[in-house]
């Protein structure tokens, strides 16, 4: 599926900023499945510095610095992307939890794209009790990783509800588990201490969900917007898996990707500092549309 991806975020100051750094992860970069056709990322007012690069991740990242006073900072995204068609039948059988658990421990690589980064916790995810006992329900021995992991999904689907404004991004995952009520990234946060809990490697994914669906008045939960998932990793045969705990769905060719890390922190759209007094406004305007199939 091709996607024309558009989103502006505008931020609106009480009283102008005088100076400002920002990070913006907010370009899509070619991954397993994706093919970006082409992007471009315009921010007015015009930064004194941009720089481009990549995180440790392999994340595109974006560096600006403004150095004149405004009460308004415009980011617009534009890009076209293709995503493959993916369900758990392209994974094929994967081997027994444990099996993965324990070849995910003697891994001594350490590079970015390795599993061992996704074992133990991060800013955002802890490794809760709690969360792990209602993850190990989903794994009896000898269940292969990714039934186990389609069934924590599908629980926490049906146990938790989403519901705006009862969290926000530093909502913890023990936090949300207790509530049994929030946000994408709060559903993505609890799955992924559970797995790793468990010693089963999770990553947490940003990115944008076709939440319409061909030939049906059901919608993905979502609302066309920024959307957050996990990728687990079913041994090194199969390689990582992308599962939506908020819609109960194989991350497949609904799902674009624009970041990857261990949590919220290292995937944020836009960090960064300003100089002003007063508070601020933010509003986010998402379309993402198909354009072939």
């Amino acid at each position: 599926m091709i996607y024309d991806l558009r989103q502006t975020t505008v931020y609106a100051y009480a009283s102008p900023v005088a100076n400002a750094h920002h990070l913006l992860r907010l370009t899509p970069i070619n991954r397993m499945r994706q093919r970006v056709h082409a992007a471009a990322l315009e921010v007015e007012p015009v930064p004194a510095e941009r720089r481009e690069g990549r995180d440790f991740f392999g994340n595109h990242l974006t560096w600006i610095r403004l150095d004149r006073p405004h009460d308004e900072l415009v980011i617009k995204l534009m890009a076209r992307v293709t995503v493959e068609h993916f369900s758990a039948a392209d994974v094929g059988p994967t081997p027994r939890w444990q099996e993965v658990r324990d070849a995910a421990f003697a891994i001594n690589d350490i590079s970015p794209q390795s599993p061992a980064h996704y074992l133990f916790a991060s800013p955002q995810v802890s490794l809760d009790p709690e969360i792990r006992d209602y993850a190990r329900e989903s794994f009896p021995p000898d269940r292969p990783v990714l039934d186990g992991a389609i069934e924590l999904m599908r629980r926490i689907k049906a146990d938790f509800v989403y519901e705006i404004g009862v969290t926000t991004v530093t909502t913890t995952p023990p936090m949300s588990f207790a509530l049994r009520r929030g946000l994408c990234q709060d559903f993505a946060h609890i799955m992924s201490s559970g797995l790793r809990g468990l010693g089963l490697p999770a990553a947490y994914v940003s990115g944008y969900l076709r939440t319409a669906q061909p030939g049906s008045a059901e919608q993905l939960v979502g609302a066309d917007a920024m959307h957050a998932w996990v990728q687990v990793w079913c041994g090194p045969e199969a390689g990582w898996c992308g599962l939506d705990p908020t819609n109960s769905v194989v991350a497949g060719e609904d799902h674009i990707v624009l970041a990857i890390g261990r949590d919220y922190t290292d995937v944020a759209p836009i960090d960064g500092v300003v100089v002003a007094s007063g508070g601020q406004r933010l509003g986010v305007a998402v379309s993402v549309t198909p354009v072939a199939a």
